[in-house]
């Protein structure tokens, strides 16, 4: 089932949302974009799909950007600061 239409890659997904790409992989492996998968086992997405997002045609919102809490459309929690001195562990 040929669509005609041109394969990403994680890269050039989160090049067009302006995240890292292992965020764009996250997104697939949550159901929030979908992907083909290579031969190889490497993740492809959907220009158009892609696209659509990017243009708010797609299922996500302003209020539901792909990725959620965290990402460049929508800034999550920041990790507290530990002491100076202290290291993860108590050690």
């Amino acid at each position: 089932m040929d669509t005609g239409d041109r394969l990403l890659t994680p890269g050039e997904v989160a090049a067009l949302f302006r995240v890292d790409p292992k965020t764009v992989t996250r997104w697939a492996a949550a159901g929030r974009i979908g992907s083909i998968r290579t031969p190889g086992g490497h993740r492809r997405f959907r220009e158009s799909e892609v696209r659509a997002l990017l243009e708010g045609e797609g299922e996500f919102d302003e209020e539901n950007p792909p990725g959620g809490p965290g990402t460049a459309a929508q800034p999550g929690p920041t990790a507290a600061p530990r002491a100076a001195g202290s290291r993860p562990g108590g050690y």
